[in-house]
C-alpha cells in the first residue's frame, strides 16, 4: 500500500494562560497551502483519508476530503507531541521570539517523551496500514508523526532529524507483513508559483 503523510498547514500562534491546550486553527496562509494540497492530489485515487483530532491536521484535510468526497477518519496516534500544550509558535516565528527554545527542538531536545510518543505513532500507523492493504491512504499529520515515521522506515533511532514544510507530502511504501520504503520526503511543489 503506498502511505501519504501531509503535514498541516501554516496554523496561527497561540498562547494560553488558562490551562486547556493551544489547539491553533489554520492561518489564512495554511487555509491556502490546505486547498493547494488537495488540488494537487485530486488524480492521486487516494481511498481513504485519516487525519489528527488537532485543529491544524483536521482544516488541512477538509478541501482533501471535499475533492475525494471521503470521510475523514480521526486518529488519535497521530496527535502531535505538543497536543496538550498551552502554546503553539509556528518554527519560523520560533526562532525570532525565542531563538533558545527553537534551538533546541531543531536539535531534537523535546520536553517530551519522545521514544514514546514515536512509539505510539509507529503503532497507530501500522495499524493504519495493516487496515488498506493494497490501497492508498492520506494522513494530515504533523512534522513530529512524519519524523517518527521516517526514522522507523529508515531505521533511525527516534528523533527529530528534519523539519517538513507545512502541507508537504510524504510518501512511503508500506506492506502487512512489515517490508517499508520511503518514496519521497517533504514534497511541495504545490506551493510553487
Amino acid at each position: 500500500m503506498e502511505l501519504l503523510l501531509i503535514r498541516h498547514g501554516l496554523p496561527t500562534a497561540v498562547i494560553k494562560e488558562d490551562g486547556y491546550p493551544a489547539d491553533p486553527p489554520l492561518s489564512d496562509t495554511g487555509l491556502k497551502q490546505a486547498q493547494k494540497v488537495a488540488d494537487w492530489l485530486k488524480e492521486n485515487e487516494i481511498e481513504r483519508l485519516y487525519s489528527s483530532p488537532m485543529q491544524r491536521a483536521l482544516q488541512t484535510a477538509e478541501p482533501l476530503a471535499r475533492i475525494t468526497k471521503l470521510e475523514i477518519e480521526v486518529r488519535d496516534g497521530v496527535a502531535e507531541y505538543d497536543q496538550e500544550s498551552e502554546s503553539y509558535i509556528p518554527v519560523e516565528q520560533l526562532k525570532e521570539v525565542d531563538y533558545d527554545r527553537w534551538q533546541q527542538l531543531m536539535k531534537g531536545s523535546l520536553e517530551v517523551d519522545y521514544p514514546g510518543y514515536s512509539q505510539r505513532v509507529v503503532s497507530t500507523l501500522k495499524e493504519i496500514v495493516r487496515e488498506n492493504r493494497g490501497k492508498k491512504v492520506a494522513v494530515t499529520c504533523h512534522g513530529g508523526v512524519i519524523n517518527a515515521w521516517a526514522a522507523h522506515v529508515i531505521g533511525f533511532e527516534p528523533r527529530m532529524f528534519f523539519n517538513p514544510n507545512y502541507t508537504s507530502i510524504n510518501r512511503f511504501k508500506a506492506a502487512s507483513s512489515g517490508e517499508m520504503s520511503v518514496i519521497t520526503l517533504n514534497e511541495y511543489f504545490h506551493l510553487r508559483s
